[in-house]
């Protein structure tokens, strides 16, 4: 009989969170060439989960149906062929296709990092998905560089808490940020050091951008939020813009009357991107540079902001908690 071991299911393989609950006979992954054996002790959770959950995000092909894709814990086993370092008792975290909601996961050692000493369970757990994808974003498909401006919108997501960090270290000219609740514009603005943040709920976030910036706009965009935002951005994108699509919230459809001239015009750039999709040679730079960071975790320079831990038996009351947006940082679950 195969090894098992305890997992989060859902019932009838997709639907609200009440369909999420611990199954106890899940098989235990065994680690195939290059990959390490985790015995995870919290992870973080991801509105990709959500759309997951509910049947609505195509999961790469060598995912396990288990969600999940970042966790810290122990290894417990290595298989042939790891990257150079590890060994079995190390503390790590990292990023996984799938699989992080469970006791144990198979992971590509390309894609762990030592878990430093100063760094809780909770707070490793939060970290590969969110930095990676905010390194990403900004740098890769938004080539931001030294003295170039950017908006993150959803500002107190755990993404762009991080991508607010990553800016200011890296130099910004001004960092925008868009949320829905003063509460969230303060964070970033009095906590985390953006320039000045816009109420969507109660702004025309658009027309505030482009009076903050003396009509010239921004050079780098970062949106969650997708069809509800896509002539806002085009409105606030500078000449040269690079516009990043990280996530569809509003939708996909866009609204009638949408002007796409900025795209000509302005010379305006739009790309569209997910980090899971991505091979892992691909991955693997991403988790070298998120290697660099650590020393900066280390000096307090670059914050992980944990906003709420469950134990993972509360996993349904943690999507609920996700499904709110009223977060500012991780939702982290442990697992005892």
């Amino acid at each position: 009989m195969p090894e098992t071991m305890r997992a989060v299911d859902i019932k009838n393989e997709k639907g609200h969170a009440d369909a999420l609950y611990i199954n106890d006979s899940t098989p235990k992954p065994t680690a195939s060439s290059g990959e390490a054996i985790v015995k995870v002790k919290a992870f973080g959770l991801n509105r990709m989960d959500l759309l997951q959950r509910e049947g609505h995000y195509p999961v790469p092909p060598q995912a396990p149906k288990t969600l999940g894709v970042e966790f810290s814990g122990t290894i417990e086993s290595l298989g042939p062929n790891i990257k150079e370092g590890f060994s079995v008792g190390d503390e790590v975290f990292g990023l996984a296709y799938g699989g992080a909601y469970a006791e144990f996961i198979a992971v590509s050692t390309h894609m762990l990092l030592k878990k430093p000493d100063h760094l809780s369970w909770e707070e490793a757990a939060g970290i590969p998905e969110t930095w990676i994808t905010a390194t990403q974003a900004m740098y890769l498909v938004g080539e931001f560089s030294t003295g170039k401006s950017i908006l993150w919108h959803a500002g107190a997501s755990s993404v762009s808490i991080a991508g607010i960090q990553l800016a200011k270290n890296s130099g910004a000219s001004a960092i925008y940020v868009t949320a829905g609740s003063q509460e969230k514009i303060d964070f970033c603005v009095n906590t985390l050091g953006a320039t000045a943040g816009f109420n969507y709920k109660t702004q025309d976030w658009a027309k505030e951008i482009l009076a903050a910036t003396d009509g010239k706009g921004v050079d780098v965009i970062i949106d969650f939020v997708g069809a509800n935002y896509f002539q806002g951005n085009l409105n606030v994108a500078a000449k040269d813009a690079r516009i990043v699509q990280l996530g569809v919230m509003s939708g996909t459809k866009l609204p009638s009357g949408v002007d796409i001239s900025a795209f000509v015009f302005k010379r305006v750039r739009f790309e569209g991107s997910t980090l899971r999709s991505r091979d892992v040679d691909y991955q693997g730079k991403l988790r070298d540079k998120l290697e660099e960071y650590v020393p900066i975790f280390q000096d307090g320079t670059f914050k992980i902001f944990v906003d709420k831990v469950f134990p993972w038996e509360q996993v349904v009351e943690a999507h609920k908690e996700m499904e709110k947006n009223t977060s500012k940082g991780k939702i982290i679950c442990t697992i005892s």
